[in-house]
């Protein structure tokens, strides 16, 4: 059973992200607020789920909590300031748009860039053990595999609606055959025999 929060009596936000291990796409992240009372027993971290029960409890979350958000950062950002800042960056714009402000953060993770005025917590596997951030990884992995699929009706050729962006034998062979294409991150190791691209 996942905690409801950390401490009683405050606003608390849960964040996570998804598609950092992505060799294309955007970094997705997520911020959500659920009130005291919220339970739902298929709540739960979003690798744990099936798609189906993902986007069954996406709309759950976006009605009964106090406020929720989404951010990104683009490949050109995750290109220029490393996937771990674009992250972080991308957990800043979901923060940004929560109203009402939240008093507390639970970060999934072991590291967080501050956000101003805000304090922060991170937890390990934390998406397993709060509600809020469990919440908030549904969100960050359902926004990001909608965008990776309409992607894939541009670039139908890398298998995106199967792979997410991630890096697999498909992706790779893709890769390999066709090049990449904007939404490509060019300082990932794309294949494994990669020496450089003409970008």
């Amino acid at each position: 059973m996942l905690l409801p929060y950390l401490q009683t009596g405050r606003l608390e936000a849960g964040c996570d992200e998804a598609g950092r291990g992505c060799l294309a796409g955007a970094v997705f992240a997520a911020a959500v607020i659920l009130p005291a009372g919220f339970r739902n027993e298929l709540l739960n971290d979003s690798k744990q789920l099936s798609e189906k029960c993902r986007y069954a409890l996406r709309p759950v979350i976006e009605q009964e909590a106090i406020a929720w958000a989404v951010g990104t950062a683009s490949p050109e950002e995750i290109d220029r300031i490393n996937i771990l800042r674009a992250s972080f960056l991308a957990m800043h714009r979901a923060i940004g748009q929560l109203h009402p402000c939240p008093e507390q953060l639970l970060i999934d993770g072991n590291r967080f860039t501050p956000y101003p005025g805000i304090p922060h917590t991170t937890v390990i596997k934390g998406d397993g053990i709060y509600m809020s951030i469990a919440a908030a990884s549904i969100l960050a992995k359902t926004y990001r595999d909608d965008y990776m699929k309409e992607l894939a009706s541009r670039y139908p050729d890398y298998h995106w609606p199967e792979n997410k962006g991630y890096p697999t034998k498909a992706h790779r062979e893709a890769i390999r055959r066709l090049g990449i294409t904007p939404y490509h991150r060019k300082t990932f190791t794309l294949i494994p025999e990669q020496l450089s691209f003409n970008f």
